[in-house]
């Protein structure tokens, strides 16, 4: 199974058939605070390599802008990148889920787009390989106006590194993509006793471990050096399949709400210089991030914040240092 990965998520307890509600983990993470000032990430494209999206949900349909299914699903047709998991319907509704005739819920960043690029078939399950050429894929992919993704959310890994993948990983970052990903939820709750998984451990990518509400680590969550935020992952509240909505739990769930993040501090950050994007959206991170009294291991430079102070003039220095993890703190 080293040539594979997959998602791992709560059982579905409940499903609702309608929500009105704004989830209150848009303001654990602040993020309303700068929906004014990032244009609710209006402008920015963020691909999601999941199990697809149920394209008719009325709060997600007119945020998607393109789609392409790698999986095996539907005898591979390019052309249908429908969710039959509910996954990667959950996911994408963190990201950018917007009210219709105030009806279900928002994501962190309603104006934002997505592409869907559908990696998982309905049992979960890819391999490195299709993640792989979805990366590329997304490199490449211009919008109708000539849009570019901005952001890769992956809430997916498997065990083992793979060559192939990792170098198409630091080619997107040098675009000027940021990758994000789940820590995984193999995690025992010891933070000394690690657990990798693969895209999220790589150093390129923002490796996203899971909170409950009370923020503290989520004993599930996957531990390890290379953990660089935690976001909230218990109990979400999203989209789901049939027009309806689900509640889970997952370091799956816990990676939109940064890849959205950086949808929204993309509309308040100067990037001219494309290639150092990746290194402002993470010393952004890093910078207004809340610190958590937990091992770095668990939380790593802690609960992730949005704030509209300083529009970032601090980007027009930036430390000569490695990016990610060397410049994590330390307590």
């Amino acid at each position: 199974m080293t040539n594979s990965f997959h998602y791992k998520a709560s059982e579905i307890v409940s499903i609702f058939d309608t929500l009105t509600l704004t989830p209150s983990n848009l303001d654990v993470i602040k993020a309303r605070d700068v929906w004014e000032i990032s244009k609710q990430g209006e402008g920015n494209v963020v691909a999601v390599l999941d199990t697809g999206v149920d394209s008719d949900h009325q709060n997600l349909t007119r945020n998607i802008i393109g789609g392409y299914n790698f999986s095996d699903d539907d005898k591979g047709d390019p052309t249908i990148f429908e969710d039959y998991a509910g996954h990667g319907t959950h996911v994408a509704g963190i990201i950018a889920a917007y009210q219709d005739n105030s009806r279900g819920i928002f994501g962190v960043a309603p104006k934002s787009k997505l592409l869907i690029l559908k990696v998982m078939n309905r049992h979960g399950m890819g391999s490195y390989k299709s993640i792989t050429e979805a990366i590329n894929y997304a490199i490449d992919w211009r919008g109708p106006n000539g849009e570019k993704v901005n952001v890769i959310n992956m809430s997916l890994g498997g065990p083992a590194p793979n060559e192939k993948l990792h170098t198409a990983i630091k080619k997107a970052r040098q675009k000027g993509i940021s990758l994000v990903a789940a820590a995984g939820n193999e995690g025992d709750g010891n933070p000394n006793s690690f657990e990798r998984s693969y895209p999220g451990f790589y150093q390129e990518v923002i490796q996203v471990g899971s909170v409950n509400k009370d923020l503290q680590p989520s004993v599930f969550s996957n531990s390890n050096v290379n953990i660089d935020f935690v976001a909230p992952g218990e109990n979400v509240y999203s989209t789901h399949l049939d027009n309806k909505f689900v509640k889970l739990t997952g370091t799956s769930m816990a990676a939109p709400y940064i890849a959205g993040s950086v949808a929204l501090i993309l509309n308040m950050i100067e990037h001219e210089n494309q290639s150092m994007i990746p290194y402002f959206i993470y010393h952004y991170l890093l910078t207004h991030a809340r610190e958590l009294n937990y091992s770095i291991h668990s939380v790593g430079n802690g609960l992730v914040q949005l704030t509209s102070a300083n529009k970032l003039t601090l980007m027009t220095t930036y430390p000569h240092s490695k990016f990610g993890r060397s410049l994590k703190k330390t307590h």
